[in-house]
């Protein structure tokens, strides 16, 4: 079977997308809707340690980020809509076995089962959206699948802490009707495409060696603050996924299937989303912590109210992203400079919080700004430097891209929540701020350097990139059909 031909029914369209974003809200809102359950678990299981609980969470983060990319391959060759599908139902059954785990340990082991079905359906889905919408209205469908993946992360604790009123199994049980209705629709609006030109077994030993790159750096960051940023076992795991990073990159210049075409980290728009997007997940991932940990530690706020705190942020995600993200592109010249003002917007809104954040609560006056004008910058980073990034790829390489963009966002994700957690751990009953502080100057840092890597390789026209077998040329043919990151209004390369 070749690639599906573009869809051109609008409402077919938005059918598509909307099953697809689905999909990716219901795999971010795990990341984070857990953290507001860890008491309620905790008193159900006394006597276990907050270290153990982390691991609910910890072992999702590092399952989904190590599956990411090798998942995005096999989309392309045995067809995404297959393994989109194939994973939900895995996801959905990872939720069953959360929500009925006899303990801890149980759980853990659902969650691993929860992450390979999120880190199967996020590339899928992606690129599926890519190969199923035509270009000309990409920025608007990339708009709302990456803002959706955003709200959920900035909405897991306003709706994990109304659930865990219930119980805290509900966390996990709401996946399941949402789920069971995703693979009823997927089957029914989306459409099948593969990579029509694959062909010979797929490198499993190098899937095996990226999954293994991915997690132990991964695990390493998620271990670093218990165990020291220069122990020999952080460092030790450092090195054994830099051997295994080594070991892939080798297998898959000599494999005639590698599970990474290589190619694809030529492409200076390519390479720099996905560096862009390690630094700016790492702020977003440490800035969505850090405000429940204020809210719920400093101020007092019970997990209600800090869900309903945090929620103006993410209701402004979706008018920018849909919207005002891509009359931007058209107007600016490509999202990649769009993706520069997302960035320094999002860093300007953490540098008020920093101006005036205080122990006496103020939510209005304080916080609220920070919070408005922190989700517009999501809306206006997230779908750009997706924009910026995909714009690249062939049809072919729709799964494989995706999965190291998304492998990207997670690996960031990890890196800023444990460099938080790090700074977090100094907090004094004395001046609590003081360790506040900190961490803002750290998210302010992650998404002032996303900026400036954003500036320095995607402000550039779109298209520019290099030729190769997984990136399209910005002056021969694939060049019509790829502008997957620019508006219909803005000159298409090539067209």
């Amino acid at each position: 079977m070749g690639t599906a031909p573009p869809t051109t029914d609008a409402r077919r369209i938005t059918a598509v997308v909307g099953v697809l974003s689905l999909a990716v809200f219901m795999s971010s809102l795990d990341l984070f809707i857990v953290n507001l359950a860890f008491p309620y678990i905790s008193r159900q299981y006394p006597g276990t340690s907050l270290s153990s609980l982390s691991w609910v969470l910890n072992a999702y983060t590092i399952v989904f980020a190590a599956v990411l990319v090798p998942a995005g391959r096999w989309a392309d060759r045995i067809g995404r809509r297959r393994l989109f599908t194939a994973g939900l139902v895995l996801f959905s059954f990872g939720s069953v076995l959360c929500g009925v785990a006899p303990g801890v340990a149980a759980l853990i082991v659902a969650r691993v089962i929860q992450a390979a079905g999120a880190g199967a359906m996020v590339p899928a889905s992606l690129s599926l959206l890519l190969a199923a919408v035509p270009p000309a209205v990409r920025p608007k469908a990339l708009g709302t699948w990456s803002a959706l993946g955003a709200l959920g992360a900035a909405l897991g604790p306003v709706i994990g802490g109304a659930l865990v009123q219930a119980n805290w199994r509900w966390v996990f049980w709401i996946n399941v009707p949402v789920g069971v209705a995703a693979v009823v629709l997927a089957a029914r609006v989306v459409p099948e495409s593969k990579d029509p030109n694959a062909s010979g077994r797929p490198d499993v030993l190098g899937a095996g060696l990226l999954a293994a790159a991915v997690g132990l750096v991964a695990f390493a960051l998620v271990k670093a603050p218990a165990w020291g940023w220069g122990s020999a076992s952080f460092l030790g795991l450092l090195a054994a996924s830099v051997v295994s990073g080594v070991a892939m990159v080798y297998r898959s210049r000599r494999h005639h299937s590698p599970v990474i075409e290589l190619e694809l980290l030529r492409s200076r728009t390519f390479s720099g989303a996905f560096a862009a997007s390690i630094l700016y997940y790492a702020g977003f991932g440490a800035f969505v912590l850090s405000a429940v940990e204020f809210l719920t530690g400093v101020w007092h706020y019970s997990a209600v109210q800090a869900g309903l705190a945090i929620a103006p942020g993410p209701l402004m995600v979706l008018p920018f992203a849909r919207l005002v993200a891509p009359r931007l592109a058209a107007r600016l010249g490509g999202p990649g400079r769009v993706a520069v003002i997302g960035c320094f917007v999002n860093a300007l809104a953490q540098a008020l919080w920093l101006w005036r954040i205080q122990v006496a609560p103020s939510y209005v006056t304080h916080l609220l700004p920070a919070q408005l004008l922190g989700g517009a910058g999501v809306g206006l980073a997230i779908p750009s430097l997706l924009g910026a990034g995909s714009a690249s790829l062939t049809p072919a390489r729709f799964g494989t891209g995706s999965g190291i963009l998304n492998t990207g966002r997670q690996v960031g994700t990890v890196l800023g929540v444990a460099g938080l957690v790090a700074i977090l751990a100094r907090v004094s009953a004395v001046d609590p701020l003081a360790a506040y502080r900190g961490g803002l100057v750290l998210v302010i840092a992650f998404f002032a350097a996303a900026g400036v890597v954003s500036a320095a390789l995607l402000a550039g026209r779109p298209g520019s990139v290099a030729a190769g077998h997984g990136v399209s040329d910005a002056h021969g043919a694939d060049g019509a059909v790829l502008n997957a990151g620019v508006p219909a209004r803005a000159p298409v390369p090539g067209g």
